[in-house]
Order: C-alpha cells, then structure tokens, then sequence
C-alpha cells in the first residue's frame, strides 16, 4: 500500500470508496513481496500491482465485487491451483491477497497515516485479514451471582466472545509513534499487535501477525497484517564530483533519501546535484559522526565514498566500518584500494570489517560513463540488500525471487 496511499487517501477524502488489494504472504517465488497493492477505483481506474501482471484480471473482478458488497475477501494464488494458469501466475510461486472496500469510514486512519508520512515519522495500519470461525474469543469470565450475564464481554473487549468473526475483518489500528487511531476490537489483542507492529516497523518491513482474540501468542483466532511506512532508508555520498551526481539520480530512483557531502563548497552545491535530498559541506568524516551520534543512521543506510583522497576517505571509511551500515562503498582503483586498505588496517580495523568495504566499488559491468558508474553501483547495492550474486540469471538454477 505505500506505493499507493497517495491515491487511495485522496479519492477516500474526496468521497469516493476504493478497493484495495494487498498482499499479505507470500511462498516460494513470489513476484510482488507483502505490502504489494493494487487499487481498483469506482469508476473503473486501476493503479498499482501485486503480481507484475499475473493475476490482475482475476483479482480485478474480485475488487469490483468487494467495491459493491463491502464484503473483504482473501484469495490465495499459486501454481498448485486447478486455476493457476487460467489466472496467469505460472511462476511458480503462491501469494495471498487481501481485498478491502476502503471508503471514508476510514479517513481517520489515512489522515493519521498521512499526517505523519508529511511530517517524516513512520507510521503502520494493522489490519485484521482472517477471523477463524472455529475459534471463539476465549478467557470470557463465568457468570457470578453478583456479577454480570455470562454473555457480557470481559473489560476491554469491544465485540463480546458471541460475536461474527466476519466483523472482525477489515478491523484497522493505526500506530504512529506513541499515538494510537482505532481498535481491533480487543484491548489486549491492540496492545499485543502494537508492540509486534512497532518491531516490524523499526525494521521497516510489513508483514503478518498471528494471535488469539484476546492477544494470545498461540496462533489462532486472528491474523492481521502491518503495512509499515517507514521512513526512506538513507544514501550518501561523499565526493562532489560527476559520477555522485549520477549515484545521487539512480539513489533517489531506488527509493533512497540522498544526501551528498563534500567538505568543498564551490563544488557542494544544490544546482549541481538537482536529484539530492540535501547538499551538506562538511569535512566527510565530521559529517558521519554527527549523523551517527544523532540517531540518524540506521542499518539500511548506504555510503559510497566516491573521493578517492586519503585525507578524506581514510577517517570516514574508519568510522563507516565500525558501524552496522547496509553498504560501504569506495571509489579508486586497485592501487588506491591497497593503500587505503593498508592505513585502514593500521588504524586498527580487523579483517571481519574490512571485508564488508565494497572498493573498488560496483560490480564489474564493463560501464565507462557516470551513468554506467551508478549502474554498477546500484546493482552492486541491490544484490548487497537481497543477497544477490551479481551473476546472469539464465547462468543460475532455482527460484529467481528469493523470499526477502
């Protein structure tokens, strides 16, 4: 839903009830990783996808269903279906999808969501996707002769344990910071699911929750998803120079927030780097630090070092390295990546740290140009994320999405 809350919040806010398709699990060699979404409008409009293409014929038809009965389904896909290849997903993988009528009972969500999205805080819905039938609400108090009926729900649950598990679905909660917005119909099952929710979103990774009514850790009764909105994960880029201005474009086009660092100030100019998020003129290694001391940095982030200068790649790559960054990248060639190996090695970096320095960096593309330069060093930052070869796929066996 990410992707596409821009959309769905504006035509909810406008009047006009969507449908939206999520996906919420996937197996094997899925094309589209949870969080996917697809938005079937009112008037016939489709934005987004959950599967590049595979089934959103069917799932089109279901929207448009679940747009007129407000009835949410879940569907599940996969190659073991009679119908696989008449739905089209013959890869080889399975995905469940989530389908919802989204209207403007749900503003209060999306504004909450889209309040803090604006101010640059994460922000997660948790929605319910499955309400087992065969799984009552348990813990209800037995009836007292002082007390209340026995049909009368325990403190804090919103639905009472005789209620249609079919309510449950499509129960949303919103968490945004310390800032709650809705319910799942339980106190203890909000309480449960925020601070699972919170850990996912920390991770920046949307996924499915399992608990009990009431919030049980046991596996049943409901299943809810977290579509997490985290903040973007963080480039930079340190050297002004024309192939940062390249790195920075195919960044920001990878989903990054850039910023590009360079201790120059006549080079260190917005003008010069348009695709950047922000230009900062500090001394590199300066620069980390504060960030680092900040909190501002996390295990996404990427560096790339394109200013193959001792003076200035030696003290930032130092500290880089002995952080858990996402990806360490240095610009030179193999005589330069030598001596900066050896002054890194005599400052006191061990071999476990060394190794993850990706210098030269990029993968070996046979690229000239800056653009080409950024190519390979995108690709070398994908295959980093997702645990990638770098090598052709037709020369690899086995599935060619790894779950993530």
């Amino acid at each position: 839903m990410p992707d596409v809350f821009d959309e769905v919040h504006r035509r909810c806010r406008d009047g006009e009830p969507i449908a939206l398709a999520t996906v919420v699990a996937t197996w094997h060699s899925a094309p589209q990783p949870p969080g996917a979404a697809m938005v079937v409008a009112a008037d016939g409009t489709v934005i987004g996808s959950v599967s590049g293409g595979c089934v959103e014929a069917d799932l089109y038809e279901r929207a448009r269903r679940v747009l007129d009965t407000g009835q949410p389904e879940l569907r599940r896909y996969g190659i073991s279906d009679d119908d696989a290849y008449t739905v089209g997903l013959t890869c080889g993988g399975i995905l469940d999808v989530f389908v919802e009528r989204v209207d403007a009972d749900a503003l209060p969500a999306l504004d909450a969501v889209a309040a803090a999205r604006r101010s640059g805080h994460p922000a997660a819905i948790v929605t319910c996707v499955t309400a087992d039938a065969n799984d009552p609400p348990a813990n209800t108090p037995p009836a007292d002769a002082n007390g209340p009926p026995a049909n009368t729900p325990p403190a804090g649950v919103h639905d009472g344990p005789a209620a249609d598990p079919a309510r449950r679905l499509g129960r949303r909660l919103v968490l945004t910071g310390q800032r709650s917005v809705g319910s799942l119909g339980d106190d203890r099952l909000d309480d449960a699911a925020s601070a699972d929710a919170l850990g996912l979103l920390a991770a920046g990774r949307s996924g499915m929750l399992r608990y009990g009514y009431h919030g049980q850790r046991r596996g049943g009764g409901v299943s809810l998803f977290v579509t997490a909105y985290a903040t973007p994960p963080r480039m930079i880029v340190f050297g002004a120079i024309d192939f940062a201005a390249a790195v920075a474009r195919i960044g920001a086009f990878l989903g990054y927030r850039v910023t590009v660092c360079d201790a120059r100030p006549v080079f260190a100019t917005a003008r010069r780097f348009p695709e950047a998020d922000e230009v900062v003129v500090q001394w590199p290694h300066r620069y980390l630090r504060t960030e680092l001391a900040a909190g501002r940095l996390d295990e996404r982030t990427v560096v790339c070092v394109l200013t193959h200068d001792p003076k200035f790649d030696v003290p930032l790559l130092e500290l880089a390295l002995r952080h858990p960054l996402a990806y360490v990248g240095a610009m030179g060639s193999r005589r330069t990546h030598d001596e900066r190996h050896k002054l890194l090695s005599e400052a006191g970096l061990g071999p476990a740290q060394l190794a993850r320095l990706a210098s030269p960096i990029g993968l070996d593309l046979g690229g000239r140009t800056p653009e080409e330069t950024a190519v390979s060093v995108a690709a070398q930052i994908v295959a980093a994320r997702w645990g990638g070869t770098g090598r052709p796929l037709a020369a690899l066996d086995g599935p060619i999405h790894q779950p993530g």
